[in-house]
């Protein structure tokens, strides 16, 4: 699979908190956990489990920086 999207890490799921229509699919990147909400439908349909390798592919038009 090519994707157009450049922001793409791989890493390994840690967590999966299911719940009706969206789920929460949690991600070790090198020691950093970054978390996905997507679809209960797309995590049965990927059939995606903990220590399964994944990737990270990030929209950059949704990433927010703060500062304090």
């Amino acid at each position: 699979m090519k994707l157009s999207a450049r922001n793409v890490l791989k890493g390994k799921i840690v967590g999966i908190a299911r719940a009706s229509t969206m789920t929460r699919v949690s991600l070790d990147i090198g020691g950093t956990i970054v978390n996905a909400a997507i679809t209960t439908v797309a995590v049965d349909d990927l059939k995606l489990e903990v220590n399964q390798e994944a990737y990270a592919v990030i929209d950059a038009t949704n990433i927010m920086v703060g500062i304090d």
